[in-house]
């Protein structure tokens, strides 16, 4: 079964935009190519060093996959690995389980975002 919580990375802006607004329609790539790209936790650090490389003020967003259904799409992407993705919404609240910036273990890897 596919994992049930996917990731987005986002800038301070577009979390911004989440927070006071109640929803996110997507970045720039997701606006361009009709979908809201999602990363699973393993696939993460990929993500990041591929789109993300240099960038500072990043924020993780924990997005609930099986309150969004059918509005999710899993897609072959970078190295044949399945990416799910956000069809015909936006990243709204109530789909957000946690979010925070985006921070490292002291092994380097990834510290996701954990809800109060």
């Amino acid at each position: 079964m596919p994992d049930s919580i996917a990731y987005k990375v986002l800038t301070a802006d577009q979390l911004d935009t989440l927070e006071h607004q109640g929803s996110f329609d997507g970045a720039p790539v997701d606006l361009a190519d009709g979908y809201i790209h999602l990363s699973t936790a393993d696939q993460l650090a990929g993500t990041i060093d591929k789109h993300f490389a240099g960038q500072t003020g990043l924020q993780l967003v924990a997005v609930d996959l099986e309150v969004l259904g059918d509005k999710v799409k899993w897609e072959e992407s970078r190295g044949g690995a399945l990416f799910p993705h956000i069809y015909g919404v936006p990243i709204t609240l109530d789909v957000v389980l946690a979010y925070g910036p985006l921070e490292y273990e002291a092994d380097g890897s990834i510290k996701l975002p954990v809800a109060g």
